[in-house]
């Protein structure tokens, strides 16, 4: 079942409020899933296919799914809605519109760049799935300078708490192309180093939490500032910071065949 999502997810993704709006329904008993009434939050539905009910009535997602491009600029977590107060990626795209946006996977809360939104559920598994290694991007701003060593460490794959990662594409950026990266990240001030400092450019195809930031901290050079310019053959370019865009069609139409292992970024 793997196009099946959690009960409360698939009733947020409808426009019934937050995920924990929706698990309160669930407890209350005023949901069904085909016709039994269900107090189980660990339930999941296939969206279209299973017939959910809330008070009586049928929920569905909407028929016109949408995908859209975020500039995530620094200080948001990647959530639709926290419990602690801080300000959330939900603030800056159309959920009045389209209620049933989510997130494709998560940037962490000081790092920026290209986060996807969609309200197309399969669409937004299958970019995550793991047989699909859609290829992410980043520029890391790190601390000291990564031998050549250290950087085929990360070409081979490295061990973390978590277990080994896939071999990354990774370099060391110098002159011209490390100015070229510098302002595409708007230039992160760096001043709490006092040594030097280095930008690389990595791309994984993996989804490990924290993962680019556990591997250049495994090596020994921790990341002062993250940025992700580009997700499969999507780019940011010139997206102001906070903003928002609809992909166009043949961004779309890229974005699946990347699912298919041709991701490199075009353009």
């Amino acid at each position: 079942m793997d196009d099946a999502i959690r009960l409360n997810r698939f009733l947020a993704r409808c426009g019934l409020g937050s995920r924990r709006g929706c698990e309160d329904l669930i407890r209350a008993g005023r949901v069904s899933v085909n016709g039994t009434v269900t107090c189980d939050l660990s339930v999941k539905v296939l969206a279209h296919e299973d017939v959910v009910t809330v008070d009586g009535e049928p929920v569905n997602l909407p028929d016109d799914a949408i995908t859209i491009m975020l500039h995530k600029p620094s200080g948001y977590v990647t959530t639709m809605s926290d419990p602690q107060g801080r300000p959330c990626v939900a603030s800056l795209v159309p959920v009045d519109e389209h209620p049933s946006l989510f997130p494709v996977g998560r940037l962490d809360f000081d790092t920026t760049g290209l986060l996807l939104f969609t309200t197309d559920g399969k669409l937004g598994h299958a970019l995550l799935h793991p047989r699909h290694h859609v290829k992410k991007t980043y520029y890391a701003i790190v601390d000291g300078a990564p031998s050549v060593e250290d950087l085929d460490s990360l070409r081979e794959g490295i061990l973390l708490d978590d277990g080994m990662t896939q071999p990354a594409e990774v370099e060391l950026l110098e002159g011209r192309s490390r100015e070229e990266a510098l302002a595409l990240m708007g230039a992160p001030k760096v001043g709490r180093i006092n040594d030097t400092v280095s930008l690389v450019r990595i791309a994984i195809r993996e989804g490990k939490k924290r993962q680019v930031k556990r591997m250049l901290s495994a090596i020994g050079h921790p990341v002062i500032a993250l940025h992700r310019p580009s997700f499969g053959p999507l780019l940011l370019g010139d997206l102001p910071r906070g903003s928002w865009r609809v992909l166009t069609e043949e961004e779309s139409a890229l974005l699946r065949e990347a699912m298919d292992g041709e991701d490199g970024p075009r353009g």
